[in-house]
């Protein structure tokens, strides 16, 4: 993008929200700003917002609720993205179009709706700003950062003001890391060029989808945290943890879900149908020797430990299998991503009925088919990784331009 516009984008979030005070101050949202400035930002606009049950106040009220009996607010509709805005639906499910009991504000369904569909969505609610709230887990292929990208696009185009309230990373925004998406494998877990592992909260991805991404920029205004640190995890915020979809139920889940969740490509279970999703990996017929050999590679701040367990639904609903439970033991050396590949790279060795799902779900995870081909030819850890580091090292330089929080 020319500088031009970059700073036209930069001084527009700049101007309309507060800036992050000393880091002793306690971390405020961007809803808190919000609210502490009076609303001044939706001052005479119909608004809507984008939000799911994880668009809490510190004292665990949703802020549709806070906002819809505060008269200072016009708050006309809520669009309600995978999941549903109260939470209801299954992983692929959404709530459908509804009036909110509580409420009684329609709520509209955007799960799987872009481009102009979304847009006509946009203008038959009659809003003119569209609030987006909802706390993301720091990963590529969780879904709700491409919510925002698809509401950014629709907002454009359907003439609205969009307004970003900013949440932590949970896992902290240090950096970026991974394979960065290839356009050709783009989807809803992935639709632009960024790294698996991103480093960045929603309001820095609204900046780096508009400046880079949209072909048309939306009217984007942020409004910041004040005393978010980037080194900083979920469990320092003081806010409470709504979980974000119904299997991302603690901070831990996230911490290693951007690379865990790559067993949900293959044939082996992801821990959905227990109480430690994608902590515990296994299959029937994986033993111990899967846990030793990911032990042996010395990987900084995990241990694995040899786990047994029996999924209530999902892949091998009912059986008892075999695998691995992720431990992190240091969460500043841990690194999601090369763990992920690390139990991928094991798991193939130690269990020989290992496969990748079919429909090669594996190459939307990462963004390309490298880490498939390169697993399958006998690569190991340090090779498929070190693949990726010239993409990922671009990303970053760009990523760098975008970053809220110093």
């Amino acid at each position: 993008m020319d500088l031009s516009r970059r700073n036209l984008l930069a001084s527009t979030a700049l101007a309309a929200t507060p800036m992050p005070h000393h880091h002793r101050e306690p971390l405020r949202t961007g809803f808190e700003n919000l609210a502490a400035h009076d609303y001044a930002l939706l001052a005479g606009q119909k608004t809507g917002v984008v939000t799911n049950p994880t668009g809490i106040t510190r004292a665990a009220e949703h802020i549709v609720d806070v906002m819809h009996r505060d008269p200072r607010v016009e708050l006309t509709a809520v669009f309600g993205p995978e999941h549903g805005f109260r939470g209801t639906a299954q992983a692929g499910g959404s709530e459908g179009r509804h009036d909110d009991p509580a409420t009684g504000l329609p709520v509209y369904d955007t799960y799987l709706k872009s481009g102009r569909p979304l847009a006509d969505i946009f203008t038959a609610s009659g809003v003119d700003t569209v609030v987006f709230d909802i706390q993301d887990v720091g990963a590529r292929f969780y879904t709700y950062i491409w919510t925002l990208y698809d509401c950014m696009e629709a907002a454009a185009l359907a003439g609205k003001r969009f307004v970003v309230l900013d949440r932590p990373n949970p896992v902290t925004g240090r950096a970026a890391e991974g394979p960065v998406l290839r356009e050709e494998f783009a989807s809803f877990v992935g639709r632009k060029p960024i790294a698996q592992a991103h480093g960045m909260t929603v309001a820095e991805l609204a900046g780096l989808f508009n400046g880079e991404f949209l072909s048309t920029p939306v009217a984007l205004e942020t409004v910041r945290m004040s005393g978010w640190k980037r080194s900083a995890f979920y469990d320092g915020s003081g806010l409470p943890w709504v979980p974000p979809s119904p299997n991302m139920p603690t901070p831990d889940t996230a911490m290693v879900y951007s690379g865990t969740c790559l067993f949900e490509g293959t044939n082996l279970s992801e821990g959905r149908g227990t109480t430690r999703p994608f902590e515990l990996l296994g299959a029937e017929g994986v033993d111990g020797r899967w846990a030793a050999a990911v032990n042996g590679l010395g990987l900084p701040g995990v241990r694995f430990r040899e786990a047994y367990f029996a999924p209530t639904f999902s892949k091998f609903q009912g059986k008892t299998v075999g695998g691995v439970q992720v431990h992190v033991t240091d969460r500043a050396a841990f690194d999601p991503v090369r763990t992920g590949v690390a139990l991928l790279v094991t798991a193939r060795k130690a269990w020989d009925g290992f496969a990748w799902r079919s429909d090669h779900w594996i190459d939307r995870l990462t963004g390309s088919d490298q880490v498939r081909t390169m697993i399958d030819a006998g690569a190991d850890t340090d090779e498929v990784t070190g693949a990726w580091q010239e993409e990922l090292a671009a990303f970053r330089r760009v990523r760098k331009g975008y970053l809220l929080y110093k």
